[in-house]
């Protein structure tokens, strides 16, 4: 937390002048000497939690020996990459700094350019390390990612490490094929070929890289934990131990009393706040779901429907603005776009995924005669208890937003400005803008809100309970992170997605017919998208499946972000597409997390469960199609922004990059009108059952609704008006002649 404290005026200069360091810092830490002794720190953290002697020294007692050997090796292999960094890394050379060779170094080219021009010196250039690993580098690397991924398999479970595995044993043997000169396939060749000269110099420097470069483990990734959601991982441990959550519950079933979805519309609500501060649907379940699936089942709605109802709303959680989670760090750190505009980007997406969702327990309610809740359970009456804690969720975020969404210059000039000391002022104006400072100060806005609560105020340790959990899972991200670090290395060091987005585009060039089922579809236009996105789509659900989002996200993004970039859509546009994919991935069956954990609560088969939250949360799977069509719906001049052959940024074709509201307002007119054809054809209902047929009508009618074409567009309104008409006076008709007879 010290390390990521926002700029608070006047605290640099006195903690200078009180030490007398001209440089001494407060806060943001140079990165080669913080990320050593952190990465250092939290594999302990990690050997402690997972500890493998722990488990063993009761399940298998005569083994615990080997159980210690490995949690000690991690802690070893953390020691040694940290001094890998350190040694490597040009701006610190450990060993050179040692033995005074740097010193001398630096020493000679400060000489060397102080003849440049007569009468100045210019700053040295940085000399690089003499004193290496050398060879040792490789079989360090190869045993530290050993090492690791065993804990991984323990925290995370296999199938991150499988999908790592798989990266590294390509790069591995690509670069056998290149050295053996076995193959002239371009799959199964590497970059290490481009370098040319000794392939075990290449080698080296290639496993160099890993330690140093922004792809390895103590670079962006390690960023993104330490310099960038620090505060939101904390953030979210406090929240799951406070109070707020269930008074949040409390508030959403208050509010929701009167509709016939009553519980289930109260689940969308506090699943969607409580989601955007975890970020873990998993966590969100287990949180939220406790209460309020119980809710909806006691109000009628079936176990596989409750469970699927909040398994798809916790997920949509990580793409709830103005927090999204972990996942949305990384979105930020992968596509180099501001937090500020990514959530900006993330409202009408979120929006159209809660709504559909909405319509989607509003049939449900109606198929199964479920009436409106009216009177609320004593267990879940607001007292006046409740509505303090209700401060503890919404003061923080109310910060977040403050700060996230406001202007600098406006602050400065506005009337509270002027009442607010300066010193405040012009702390205010330094967080504002900066998303790691505003989720900074919420958590300090948040520490004394959470004595609100007796039981806080009764038992203060929970706080550092709390805060002790949110290092435990900053440590676990650092580890989930870590293989990901190494999929990305490893990704770039072989060149497979430079040569997948090469072949791709060049097959769809040649390509001009496809045949399905011996129907010839023409490859023209917007079907090269169409086959681009839809294998996006296969490779997130799968590679997501048992996978918590980032890995699921990052995975595919390396592989095929460049690859959608190259078709038509921006390069953020093709990011927010896949990262959709990869939250989706929580519910998609087989291996549908979120799901299976409602369906623990539910007590009911996890892949019907699973199921019924696909149906309900079908909009995650079909919304980034829209966007991708219509990426004006992201808001930002980055979602039809894209790079040319030439390397240069350039609008899509038809965009100026100003929103043009009313044409906007119309597409998301058309967007609602779509999903509440979807919702009802898959509830199979509207205002009264609906067949087979009309269901798979409305299907297609929704995408006539949303197709660019003009004349097809106004096809779809019509016949979608067309069908809501005719099922309506259909119904009413059944609903008149279901009347009884008066009596005489």
């Amino acid at each position: 937390m010290v390390n990521t404290m926002p700029e608070i005026a006047g605290l640099q200069d006195w903690a200078r002048e009180v030490t007398g360091l001209r440089y001494f810092r407060v806060s943001s830490f140079p990165p080669e000497y913080l990320y050593p002794p952190l990465f250092i720190l939290m594999m302990v953290i990690v050997a402690l939690d997972a500890s493998v002697y722990r488990a063993w020294r009761t399940e298998k007692p005569s083994r615990a020996w080997l159980g210690a050997l490995l949690d000690g090796s991690l802690v070893l292999a953390a020691v040694l990459g940290a001094l890998g960094f350190l040694i490597e890394i040009d701006s610190i050379c450990l060993i050179d700094q040692i033995t005074g060779e740097r010193a001398r170094l630096i020493a000679d080219a400060m000489e060397r350019s102080a003849g440049v021009i007569p009468g100045m010196t210019l700053e040295a250039e940085v000399p690089a390390c003499q004193a290496r690993f050398g060879i040792w580098i490789i079989p360090l690397l190869f045993t530290i990612i050993t090492l690791f991924f065993l804990y991984i398999i323990r925290v995370w479970g296999f199938p991150l490490v499988a999908v790592a595995s798989i990266v590294v044993l390509y790069t591995v043997i690509t670069a056998l094929f290149w050295v053996f000169d076995l193959s002239d396939n371009n799959f199964l060749l590497t970059k290490l070929g481009a370098d040319g000269g000794d392939p075990l110099a290449a080698a080296i420097q290639k496993a160099t890289n890993v330690f140093i470069t922004p792809d390895g483990f103590m670079g962006r990734f390690m960023d993104i934990i330490v310099s960038q959601v620090f505060p939101y991982v904390v953030l979210g441990a406090l929240f799951g131990t406070s109070a707020g959550g269930t008074s949040l519950i409390k508030l959403a079933v208050r509010l929701t009393r009167n509709l016939r979805g009553g519980p289930a519309h109260a689940a969308i609500v506090s699943s969607a706040m409580f989601g955007t501060i975890t970020g873990g649907p998993v966590t969100n379940v287990l949180s939220t779901g406790r209460l309020t699936i119980p809710m909806m089942r006691r109000n009628g709605f079936s176990p596989q429907f409750a469970g699927g109802v909040e398994a798809a709303a916790s997920s949509g959680g990580q793409i709830m603005p103005p927090v999204m989670g972990v996942a949305a760090f990384v979105l930020v750190a992968l596509t180099a776009v501001p937090y500020t505009k990514v959530i900006t980007a993330a409202f009408i997406p979120a929006m159209a995924f809660f709504f559909s969702i909405f319509l989607a327990v509003l049939f449900q309610a109606r198929r199964e005669k479920v009436e409106a809740m009216r009177t609320i359970p004593d267990d879940l009456l607001m007292v006046r208890q409740d509505w303090l804690n209700l401060t503890i969720i919404f003061v923080p975020i109310l910060t977040i937003l403050f700060l996230l969404l406001g202007n600098k210059d406006a602050f400065g000039e506005s009337l509270l400005a002027g009442i607010l000391p300066a010193g405040v002022t012009q702390t205010i104006v330094n967080a504002t803008g900066d998303a790691v400072s505003a989720g900074w100060w919420a958590v300090i806005v948040l520490l004394p809100l959470l004595f609100l609560d007796p039981a806080t105020r009764a038992k203060p340790s929970k706080v550092l309970v709390s805060l002790g959990e949110g290092g435990i899972l900053i440590s676990r991200l650092f580890l989930l992170l870590f293989a990901v670090s190494i999929i990305s290395a490893f990704l770039n060091e072989s060149g497979l997605t430079g040569e997948l987005t090469r072949s791709v585009t060049a097959w769809l060039e040649t390509a001009q017919v496809l045949r399905i089922a011996g129907w010839e579809v023409e490859i023209a236009g917007g079907v090269y998208l169409m086959l681009a996105l839809f294998c996006a789509m296969l490779c997130a659900i799968v590679l997501g499946m048992g996978m918590p989002t980032v890995p699921a996200y990052v995975n595919v993004a390396l592989l095929l972000g460049p690859l959608l970039a190259n078709l038509g859509v921006s390069f953020f546009t093709a990011n927010m597409f896949v990262f959709y994919f990869a939250v989706a991935s929580a519910i998609t069956p087989p291996v549908a997390i979120a799901a299976f954990a409602a369906a623990s609560i539910t007590k009911t088969e996890p892949m019907r469960t699973s199921i019924s939250a696909v149906r309900v949360g079908i909009v995650m799977f079909t919304i980034p199609f829209v966007f991708a069509w219509y990426p004006e719906l992201l808001l930002i001049e980055e979602a039809v922004t894209i790079t040319d052959d030439a390397g240069r940024r350039m609008l899509i074709e038809g965009y100026d990059g100003a929103i043009n509201w009313p044409s906007l307002a119309a597409l998301c007119l058309r967007l609602i009108l779509a999903l509440y054809l979807v919702a009802s054809a898959l509830a199979r209902f509207d205002r009264g059952p609906i067949g087979r047929a009309e269901m798979g009508l409305r299907l297609v009618v929704a995408i006539m609704v949303l197709w660019k074409t003009p004349v097809i567009m106004s096809i779809g309104i019509a016949a979608a008006a067309f069908i809501m008409v005719v099922h309506a006076v259909v119904q009413f008709r059944r609903a008149r002649d279901a009347q009884p007879e008066p009596s005489v």
